[in-house]
């Protein structure tokens, strides 16, 4: 039997296809002869205990310029989807918060992808404070002191908003730098959460690994090297992928976290690696499933949808 399933993402009309990990969901489910809804998150809504959303049913097509078609805007109830993938691009705001609560309603009865209550307890750059053994020196703080002291104790080092997303206000300096104290200003003026200061680790030059987990079990991953006038490696912000292989340390880090993720709820993660340290661990929206099956990895749409089938 086919499944009932709702999207909750941003416009479908305007994402790019290539790279687009909801978009290969999408087309996953379809091909399993799954329904499709697609609805935004602006489109909830909560009425006398039921959760409701405005939004069309679609047909995907992988090709490029004519990749989705949309029926007549309806509304329905979201009680009556088998499943909701959660897959709306960050900012890890108040509104995604909200959210989180208001699917938490509904899950598990309607199945929740990723699991709303253990996406709000599991911000990227805080999550990852769980394993403090497999991460770089790291500081959070609004205490200019104290990431004074973190910046002369390891010269260069990464200054990064704690709630940013796809490479957005990522900055290296370095002791010395004239332009630090004008940094600190910026990120007090522009943001209300303390700042999240990291060791440079100049492995990057190499790449930034994203690995990707299925039920805490390893799927698949990508290299993303940064271009040559950057030092930041997201793909958002002009990072090449190439095709990669995990080390033994790399196992080892997904060895340490994936029974955890299962154990939340997490069915779909990525990870991120350079050199020997995890530096975030992804649970809003990771991306990076159709990168690895170009390379030549697996098909991890299918895995996805292997594990969402086994709890329905």
């Amino acid at each position: 039997m086919g499944l009932s399933v709702a999207v909750q993402m941003d416009p479908i009309t305007a994402i790019d296809i290539a790279g687009d990990s909801t978009f290969a969901l999408m087309l996953e489910a379809q091909r399993r002869g799954h329904s499709l809804f697609h609805y935004h998150v602006n489109a909830l809504a909560s009425r006398d205990g039921s959760l409701f959303a405005s939004g069309e049913a679609v047909t995907v097509r992988d090709e490029k310029g004519n990749h989705a078609t949309l029926g007549e805007r309806q509304r329905i109830d979201l009680a009556t989807q088998d499943v909701i993938l959660m897959r709306q691009d960050p900012p890890f705001d108040m509104g995604y918060i909200t959210a989180t609560h208001l699917l938490e309603r509904i899950h598990p009865k309607t199945l929740v992808v990723n699991d709303p209550a253990e996406v709000r307890n599991a911000p990227e750059k805080l999550f990852i404070l769980r394993y403090g053994n497999l991460m770089p020196p790291t500081l959070i703080t609004r205490d200019w002191a104290e990431l004074d002291a973190f910046r002369r104790e390891h010269g260069d080092i990464i200054l990064k908003p704690l709630y940013g997303n796809g490479g957005a206000g990522i900055f290296k300096t370095h002791e010395g730098d004239q332009n630090f104290s004008s940094l600190l200003e910026m990120f007090g003026q522009l943001f209300k959460e303390p700042i999240i200061a990291q060791r440079y680790l100049p492995e990057v030059r190499a790449g930034d690994k994203r690995i990707i987990l299925v039920d805490g079990k390893v799927a698949g991953a990508i290299n993303r090297v940064p271009g040559a006038n950057d030092h930041r490696s997201n793909m958002h912000a002009g990072g090449r992928a190439e095709p990669t292989t995990l080390t033994k340390r790399e196992h080892e880090i997904c060895e340490a976290i994936g029974p955890d993720l299962k154990k939340r709820g997490l069915i779909f993660t990525g990870i991120d690696v350079i050199g020997d340290y995890m530096t975030e661990i992804n649970v809003t929206s990771p991306t990076g499933i159709r990168q690895v099956k170009r390379f030549g990895g697996a098909d991890i749409a299918a895995l996805i949808w292997d594990a969402i089938e086994a709890r329905r």
